[in-house]
């Protein structure tokens, strides 16, 4: 018995929840209120060279080589 009216008050609470949340969204009320810091992160320039698919002589397998990455 007691499973049947959590269960209710759950969906309740929920379907409260769900109902502020939205109306919130929709008059502009945000909890975030001020500017977010941004980082800004340098270019990265990938520098390397695609092996070829090495065929393992199975059926059905395709193994690949491991890339070699050269280090700068």
């Amino acid at each position: 018995m007691i499973d049947r009216i959590f269960s209710a008050a759950l969906t309740f609470c929920l379907l409260i929840a769900g109902t502020l949340a939205i109306g919130s969204a929709l008059f502009g009320h945000d909890i975030r209120a001020g500017r977010t810091p941004v980082v800004e992160l340098p270019t990265v320039t990938v520098i390397g060279q695609r092996t070829a698919m090495a065929v393992d002589p199975g059926p059905s397998r395709v193994a690949a080589r491991p890339a070699t990455v050269a280090h700068i």
